[in-house]
């Protein structure tokens, strides 16, 4: 009996904790899975609070959840290299943004995720380990321009991967 109220309580905790959190009670607007080559990256998701997605419509949150380990450095490099396909890596490099997201995320590994919340007054990361329902969050806000330049890696029709930004934003079927 002990250990039926135990795990009730710890159940009932684990989802006032994803409650807890802004994204918590936000609808799908959809959902991707990165693979290069035979290896899946990352399952990602967008939500909104109706589940419908506008470009330039806050709030959004995309969720990022990993398949594989994963340093830091190693995101960040991606992450300039899509900043250098969109053509705005100088921009990012002028206002100093691939330091701050360095400095921002964590090393990742199976079944972590990375939340970026993305309102009108820019965005916030967060960081979930894995076997964890607690997300906390990292690093300080962003602006409204890093918000954009973030999001436009997946969300931009300039994008490198047009078709997770179509399932992203449910104009097609979800993974």
């Amino acid at each position: 009996m002990t250990r039926l109220l135990l795990a009730a309580l710890s159940l009932m905790m684990s989802f006032s904790a994803l409650a807890a959190t802004p994204w918590g009670a936000w609808q799908q607007v959809g959902r991707a899975t990165l693979s290069w080559g035979p290896f899946e990256v990352y399952h990602s998701q967008l939500l909104t609070p109706d589940g419908k997605y506008q470009t330039g419509k806050w709030p959004q949150a995309l969720v990022i959840e990993y398949l594989r380990s994963i340093d830091h450095q190693e995101l960040t490099k991606a992450t300039e290299e899509q900043w250098q396909a969109l053509g705005i890596l100088a921009e990012a490099q002028k206002n100093g943004w691939p330091d701050a997201v360095q400095n921002t995320w964590p090393d990742v590994s199976n079944g972590s995720e990375i939340v970026f919340v993305a309102t009108e007054k820019g965005g916030q990361f967060y960081s979930q380990p894995a076997n964890s329902v607690l997300s906390t969050r990292v690093g300080r806000p962003f602006s409204p321009a890093f918000r954009d330049a973030f999001l436009a890696i997946w969300l931009s029709p300039a994008t490198q991967y047009p078709d997770l930004r179509s399932k992203l934003t449910g104009a097609s079927a979800p993974d």
